[in-house]
C-alpha cells in the first residue's frame, strides 16, 4: 500500500472516529480544524469529506456540510495492519497503565488506544474483554470500558494470590524427577545469580530481569491453563515493581539475590520445608517491597 494512500486512509478513519462525537444534523467544522485533527494537509481532508459524502454521511452544499448520521464500522477502510501477538500488545498495554500515566477510573477510548497500539478496533475490543478477567479494566454500564487502575488493593489480592500460586509451585518441583527441564534451568539460574551477587556494586539494575527469569522457571513446573494466564500479569506487575522504587535499590537486589539462593539451594537438596520457608520468606519480601511502591505513587 502506498504511503499517500495510508495517509488517506488513516486520516479518514480518524474523522470517522472524530465524527462519532457529533449530533446527526450538527455542522461540521472548518476544513482546517479538520486537518489539526486528522493531522493532514486540507488537500487531504477534503477528500475524506468527499469520500463521506459519497458514502451518505455527511451533505456538503457550497462552504455548509451537516452530518446526515453516524458512522458505523462498515464506513471505515481498511489498513494493512503488521501481525502483532497478542501476547505483545497485552505487555505493551499493561506497561502502559503500570507507569502510572493513566489514573485510576479513566474512560477508554477504543478508538484511541487502536492508533496508540496501532491495530484495529475489534482487536482492542477483544483484547479488554479478555484483560476484564484480571479485575484491571472493566465495562460501563453505557457502553465502553474504564481503567479500573493498579490500586492497593488490588496489588495485595495479587500479591496474596501469586504466594498461593508460587507455594503450590514449589511443592511440585520437590518433587520433579531427576530429569525434569526444571533442574537444568535452575543450575543456570544460580550460576547468573552468583555472577550477578559478584558484580553488584555496578550491575545491580539487572537485577529485574533475573528476577522475572528465576519466577518464570519456578512457576513453569505448573501445567494449568488457568495459572498461565495469571501468570501473565503477575510476572508483568512484580517486574515493574523494580522499576517504580529506587529507595536502597541496591541493599534491596543484593538481598533478593540471597533468598532466590536460598530457594534454589533448599530446591536442588529436596527439602521441601525449607523450600516452603525460603519462598514464603521471598514472597513477603516482594509483597512489602511492591506495597511501599505504591505508597510513593501515592496509591495507598
Amino acid at each position: 500500500m502506498a504511503r499517500s494512500d495510508t495517509r488517506f486512509r488513516t486520516a479518514y478513519n480518524r474523522l470517522l472516529d472524530y465524527c462519532e462525537t457529533w449530533p446527526v444534523g450538527a455542522a461540521i467544522p472548518a476544513e482546517t480544524s479538520l486537518s489539526e485533527v486528522a493531522d493532514v494537509s486540507r488537500t487531504v481532508v477534503r477528500r475524506c469529506l468527499s469520500r463521506m459524502q459519497e458514502q451518505g454521511l455527511i451533505s456538503w452544499e457550497g462552504r455548509e456540510k451537516h452530518m446526515l448520521r453516524k458512522p458505523v464500522d462498515a464506513d471505515r477502510i481498511k489498513i494493512a495492519q503488521p501481525d502483532i501477538p497478542s501476547d505483545d500488545l497485552e505487555q505493551r498495554f499493561l506497561d502502559w497503565i503500570l507507569r502510572f500515566d493513566v489514573p485510576a477510573d479513566t474512560p477508554l477510548s477504543v478508538a484511541d488506544l487502536s492508533r496508540t497500539f496501532g491495530v484495529p478496533q475489534h482487536e482492542i475490543k477483544e483484547f479488554l474483554a479478555g484483560l476484564s478477567r484480571f479485575g484491571l479494566v472493566a465495562r460501563r454500564k453505557k457502553g465502553g470500558w474504564t481503567l479500573r487502575g493498579f490500586t492497593m488493593e488490588f496489588a495485595v489480592e495479587l500479591s496474596d494470590f501469586r504466594s498461593i500460586l508460587e507455594l503450590n509451585a514449589v511443592n511440585q518441583a520437590v518433587e520433579a524427577p531427576v530429569d525434569h527441564p526444571i533442574w537444568a534451568r535452575l543450575a543456570a539460574l544460580r550460576t547468573a545469580h552468583i555472577a550477578l551477587q559478584q558484580s553488584i556494586e555496578t550491575d545491580y539494575h539487572e537485577f529485574s530481569k533475573l528476577d522475572e527469569a528465576f519466577h518464570a522457571a519456578i512457576n513453569s513446573i505448573v501445567k494449568n491453563r488457568f495459572v498461565e494466564e495469571f501468570q501473565k500479569v503477575i510476572s508483568l506487575i512484580f517486574h515493574y515493581h523494580y522499576m517504580w522504587d529506587k529507595t536502597d535499590e541496591k541493599a534491596r537486589n543484593a538481598a533478593a539475590i540471597g533468598e532466590h539462593l536460598a530457594i534454589i539451594d533448599a530446591l536442588e537438596r529436596r527439602d521441601a520445608a525449607a523450600a516452603r520457608d525460603a519462598a514464603s520468606r521471598h514472597l513477603r519480601t516482594s509483597k512489602t517491597t511492591l506495597l511501599s511502591s505504591l505508597r510513593d505513587h501515592e496509591l495507598a
